[in-house]
């Protein structure tokens, strides 16, 4: 099919869900290049929104699906599963959990997150079923995690909501602590924002909220699906902070493209599963394993927690550089690692956005304000210079 065969058979059998959608439809990839149907070069810096960690067609990785495709792809849970085994012991390796559960997506996980805290409190025999979060939150679209997600647009064509989940402002311990009842099971929070532009949670806040976990038998859950894998520089997110949750759930990075999401838990929360609580027929299959796991080795052969610690400080440096030289254009600049929002006066930012897409340099414009970037986590100092070259041309004119 050519492009426009692709729109034309996209409006008349896909369900609109998306939209317009950009005008783009990519054929192949090679580290941050997308190449388009007619061969037009752009440049990733969204990474399918924080899944393509390792870039397109990374060798290694693509090798490793190749060598497991050419074994087995599905069984069924029925049976032990080898790649699923040592995914869940690299994590509980690397990480404060000690059990782990594989779904197909970060809205499974944070439904198997949900699951386990309130079965928790049941096998105790404790009618605690309230799960606190945040606004502006952003944790899924099936209908348990809509009612999760702090944002009014993502809920009200499917309300009545799953009863049981209460928003708060993020950043303000108070309110936490006043809506928290002997019915509260569980907090959920992402470290950093993602779908609302970016917006870390502060370092206090987050101790805070362990403490008062801790002191009122409370289940403490980080949604760490777009944090985690090391987009923030660390392997998982919370690391940065030196506060352990209960549970957290993971998903994008984990597969880079292969769907598979976990939530991970320490032992004193998993153990309330027993046989038939829970399941799933794709999740941590033989293949999405594989891909776990290729993405782990190469983590580590590549030093890839490094280069994001190295390449965004240098990233953010240059934007920096940017919001002095168009003072009032860019507002503010925030980031966690390679999670970056870069927020522009509210007249310009779909201007910027657009005009970056134009440029072919894919973004994201979260909250109509901010441009968030989230690029591979593969890419070097001179990929952050195309970028902010370009958008120092872009604010020139505008």
């Amino acid at each position: 099919m050519n492009f426009d065969d692709i729109k034309n058979n996209d409006k008349q059998y896909y369900m609109n869900t998306f939209g317009d959608r950009l005008p783009a439809a990519f054929e192949k990839g090679e580290g941050l290049k997308l190449f388009a149907k007619d061969g037009t070069v752009y440049h990733d810096f969204l990474a399918g929104i924080a899944v393509n960690a390792l870039g397109h067609s990374h060798p290694a990785f693509i090798s490793a699906l190749k060598n497991q495709l050419d074994k087995i792809i599905h069984t069924s849970s029925l049976y032990y599963i080898e790649n699923q085994t040592a995914l869940a012991m690299r994590i509980v390796k690397a990480s404060c959990a000690d059990k782990v559960f594989f779904a197909n997506s970060g809205a499974e996980a944070n439904e198997g997150a949900f699951k386990l805290a309130k079965k928790y409190f049941f096998n105790k025999g404790e009618d605690k079923y309230e799960i606190i979060t945040l606004d502006k939150s952003f944790h899924g679209r099936t209908l348990a995690t809509v009612a999760a997600t702090g944002q009014e647009k993502y809920q009200k064509p499917y309300r009545p909501l799953t009863p049981g989940f209460i928003q708060v402002a993020p950043n303000d311990f108070e309110a936490v602590e006043n809506a928290v009842t002997d019915k509260t099971a569980a907090v959920m929070i992402e470290l950093v924002q993602g779908e609302s532009g970016v917006h870390p949670m502060d370092v206090e806040y987050v101790r805070k909220l362990r403490k008062l976990c801790d002191e009122k038998d409370i289940i403490l859950i980080f949604d760490e699906v777009q944090t985690g894998m090391g987009r923030c520089g660390e392997m998982f997110c919370y690391q940065a902070y030196g506060t352990e949750p209960d549970i957290f759930t993971l998903a994008k990075a984990l597969g880079c493209g292969i769907p598979i999401g976990a939530v991970c838990a320490k032992d004193f929360v998993a153990s309330a599963f027993s046989p038939g609580d829970h399941g799933t027929t794709f999740g941590g299959n033989p293949f999405s394993s594989a891909a776990g796991l290729a993405v782990f080795d190469i983590y580590e052969k590549e030093n890839i927690l490094e280069n994001v610690k190295q390449v965004s400080a240098y990233f953010v440096g240059r934007l920096g550089e940017l919001m002095k030289k168009y003072p009032g254009k860019i507002t503010d600049i925030r980031n966690a690692g390679l999670l970056i929002g870069v927020e522009f006066d509210e007249k310009l930012a779909k201007t910027v956005f657009n005009a970056l897409f134009e440029n072919k340099i894919l973004t994201s414009l979260c909250g109509g304000t901010t441009v968030r970037i989230a690029p591979p986590l593969i890419i070097k100092n001179e990929d952050a210079d195309l970028f902010a070259n370009t958008l120092d041309k872009i604010l020139a004119k505008i």
